[in-house]
Formats: structure tokens, C-alpha cells, sequence
């Protein structure tokens, strides 16, 4: 639309000079549809070249405006109906100045010199004033007002953008409040917990008679220290402020020892692994250990008895694992199955969106379940 309207402008100027332009095709006539139209064509280029248009066309209004006094009817036909002795270009070329903002106090000067020159009301002649501020004037006073326009709009849009940016802001410290919070609550009771959980496995080992009650103790009191270790680096990701970048979890956890822990109790598992970890971003593996681990979760909790098979592939652009389970033996157990709510998965795909990954979670067609994710390798994304 603003490319078309000084096109729209200059066609109308040349539409308007072929109705008004002499038949008998005199030299004054010809000579003073060139003044017109070349200026009127000058506004084509306004855009890429706004000062030079604006030269061009003062140029050729002086031009018009010395012929019709020094060297009348040669290049300008004088006469009452001849209202301008300027371009009919000039004034939509000052307009679209005005709108723009680039008016200094000499073309400003320029624009009063145009408009007397094209009324003169020295020739005392009504036609010839209404004419010559018509045409001047009008062009003028719509830049003036489409200039007032476009400023307003620039302020309502600055405001609605300041506006929303301080809501941003607002919504961002809400959110870490409550980060706050939840790490506080939960370094004060599930902290506490588990750590009674651990002291109370470590004075079974010690007092504890038979060797295999003793072994079942350590590696529960194990369990849980490393509970309370990922716990403690949980609760540091939720105080860190979103964007940060902390230096928690620098070492690359190894997907081996989560299948190694779950063979510990009795689940059957096959690991295959494609590729090297060292592709991936430290962020993108801890996220696929996290997906691992909630798989193997999940299995022992809705699954008893099925084979696991976790599959993991390191590409150059992308990581790609899936942990499925066959059709499960036993029945569930209530105390098993009754946790969770889903909430796992849920977690899993906020972690999934933080490195911009996807991940795909349902039934196989021979009973079992899948869980499947992509992760790209690369990502500055940090997880939390």
C-alpha cells in the first residue's frame, strides 16, 4: 500500500495534465507538461531517495516560478485558470516529508514561498487564489495529519510493547517465587524423609544378623544417598533464575548403571547403545538419562515381569532412544501402581520442550508399552 500511493499520485497528475493540456500542442505547452510530469515521475523514487525528490521538485518549482515572471508564456502559459506555477508533484512531495518527519526550517520556508507563488494574490484573482491553495495547501495539511497518525500509532504500539514486556517481567518473578518456594518445601520434607529413610537402612546393615538382610540394607541406604544427591541438584535447578546457566551435573551420567540397577532386582533388560555420548550436549544426555530412568521406572511399577529393551542412538544431529516393555507377566502391585499419577510423564515432557526434543509415550500393538523420544545433539538450553 505505501509503494502504491505515490504511483497512484503521479497517474493521476499525468491523467490531469492530458485533460488540461493544450490541443494546438504550442511549445509553452509542451515545455510545461515536461515540468510537470518529470517532477510528478520523481516521486517513484521518494522512498529510496526522499531529500534528492524533494531538491528535484523545489528546483523545478523555482524554475516555473522565474519563466512565468521573466519570460511569461514561453515555458509557463500564464494565465487566470493557470493556477500553479509550480508542480502539481511539489506539494505531495512536501507532504510526504511532513509525514515523515523531515522538514527543516528551510524547506518549511520553501513551502510558504510555494504556496504564495501559486495563489498570487498580487493578481488580485479569486479563481487564481482558491486554485493555487487548493492545490498546495490541501497536500499539505493531509502529510501534516497522516504525519500526526503514524506518531500516535508509534506510541500506542511502543506503549502496548512496554505494557507487555512489563507484564513478562511480572509473570517471570511470580514464577520464581514459587520456584523458590517449592525448593524450599521440598529441601524441608522430602529432604528430611529420605534422609531418615537412609539412617534408618544404615543401622539395619549394622545391627542386622543375617548377611542377606545386611546386603539388602547397604544397597537401600545407597539408593537413597543417591536420592538425596539428585534431590539436592533438583532443588538447585528450581532456585536458579530461568536463563542461568549453573554449573550443577558437569558429569555426563552413564545409562549402563541405570540398567545395571534395575537387573539388580530381577528385571530382565536389553541395552543397546549406537554412537557416542560425546556428540550430544552434557544437557541433551541428562535429559535422555532422565527419560531412561522414568522408563525402567515405570516398567518395574505397571509391568512385573516384562522385558525391558532400551534402545539409545547417538547421531551428529539428533539423539534417539526408546525404552518399551513386552506384555507383563504378573498382576501389578497396588503399592506400585497406585503412585505416580502420570506426573512422571508430565515432568518428562517439560524436559523434553526445554531442549526443543519431542517425545511420544503409548501401547504396542502386541500388549507391551513404548516410551520414544527425539532430542536434538546440540542444544544451550538448560534443563530444569
Amino acid at each position: 500500500m505505501a509503494t502504491l500511493t505515490p504511483f497512484a499520485i503521479v497517474l493521476n497528475i499525468i491523467v490531469v495534465l492530458v485533460l488540461i493540456i493544450d490541443p494546438d500542442w504550442e511549445f509553452s505547452a509542451v515545455a510545461s507538461t515536461l515540468i510537470q510530469v518529470l517532477p510528478a515521475v520523481s516521486l517513484l523514487w521518494y522512498r529510496r531517495h526522499p531529500v534528492g525528490v524533494l531538491v528535484f521538485n523545489a528546483l523545478a518549482s523555482a524554475f516555473m516560478a522565474v519563466s512565468a515572471v521573466v519570460v511569461p508564456d514561453v515555458f509557463v502559459p500564464v494565465t487566470e485558470m493557470d493556477a500553479l506555477w509550480v508542480p502539481l508533484s511539489a506539494p505531495f512531495a512536501i507532504a510526504f516529508g511532513l509525514q515523515r518527519g523531515q522538514m527543516s526550517w528551510g524547506v518549511r520556508l520553501s513551502v510558504v514561498l510555494m504556496v504564495v507563488v501559486a495563489m498570487r494574490p498580487w493578481h488580485g484573482s479569486f479563481v487564481t487564489m482558491t486554485l493555487g491553495a487548493l492545490f498546495t495547501l490541501y497536500p499539505m495539511l493531509l502529510g501534516l495529519y497522516l504525519g500526526a497518525r503514524q506518531q500516535r500509532m508509534h506510541a500506542l504500539t511502543d506503549r502496548a510493547e512496554r505494557a507487555e514486556r512489563e507484564q513478562r517481567l511480572i509473570a517471570e518473578q511470580a514464577r520464581a517465587e514459587e520456584r523458590m518456594l517449592l525448593a524450599g518445601e521440598m529441601h524441608d520434607i522430602v529432604t528430611h524423609r529420605v534422609s531418615l529413610m537412609v539412617l534408618q537402612a544404615g543401622a539395619m546393615g549394622v545391627t542386622a544378623e543375617d548377611e542377606r538382610t545386611r546386603r539388602g540394607a547397604e544397597e537401600l541406604r545407597a539408593t537413597g544417598c543417591q536420592a538425596l544427591d539428585e534431590l539436592r541438584e533438583l532443588v538447585g535447578v528450581l532456585r536458579t533464575t530461568p536463563g542461568c546457566n549453573p554449573d550443577i551435573a558437569t558429569e555426563v551420567p552413564d545409562l549402563s548403571v541405570l540398567v545395571a540397577e534395575s537387573e539388580s532386582v530381577g528385571m530382565q533388560v536389553r541395552f543397546a547403545v549406537d554412537g557416542q555420548p560425546g556428540n550430544a550436549s552434557p544437557v541433551v544426555t541428562r535429559t535422555a538419562y532422565r527419560i531412561v530412568q522414568e522408563g525402567l521406572t515405570n516398567v518395574r511399577k505397571h509391568a512385573r515381569g516384562a522385558i525391558a529393551d532400551v534402545r539409545v542412538s547417538y547421531g551428529c544431529d539428533a539423539v534417539r532412544l526408546s525404552v518399551s516393555n513386552t506384555v507383563p507377566r504378573f498382576t501389578q502391585d497396588p503399592g506400585l501402581s497406585g503412585t505416580g499419577g502420570g506426573t512422571g510423564l508430565l515432568g518428562l515432557r517439560h524436559r523434553v520442550e526445554l531442549v526443543s526434543g519431542s517425545l511420544t509415550a503409548g501401547p504396542l500393538a502386541d500388549g507391551g508399552f513404548e516410551l520414544l523420544a527425539v532430542l536434538p545433539a546440540q542444544t544451550t538450553t538448560v534443563e530444569g
